[in-house]
């Protein structure tokens, strides 16, 4: 088989739209493939203040636990790892 069909065949099951879409993208400049890349997501109290800044280490952590939620991942490895243990976190 040649490599024309190959990846005709590889492309097979994805939908003409996704890959006129990809397509399209592709030949966008690159600042702009970046523009539309990320998306800004909202974080819970971290976005809330344009900065905050801590004497040590301990407090900023301290503070996360405090504050965040959990599902942000703040956390210290070891209360992640007994929350992965538990079945809280979700994460896998």
């Amino acid at each position: 088989m040649d490599e024309a069909a190959t990846s005709k065949s590889a492309y097979a099951d994805i939908p003409k739209e996704w890959l006129d879409e990809f397509e399209a993208a592709a030949r966008r400049p690159l600042k702009e493939r970046f523009k539309y890349a990320f998306i800004k997501t909202y974080k819970p109290v971290l976005d809330d203040a344009t900065y905050r800044s801590f004497d040590t280490m301990e407090e900023y952590r301290q503070w996360c636990e405090a504050n965040l939620p959990d599902w942000l991942g703040f956390g210290r490895v070891a209360d992640i790892e007994q929350a992965d243990n538990a079945g809280q976190t979700g994460v896998q």
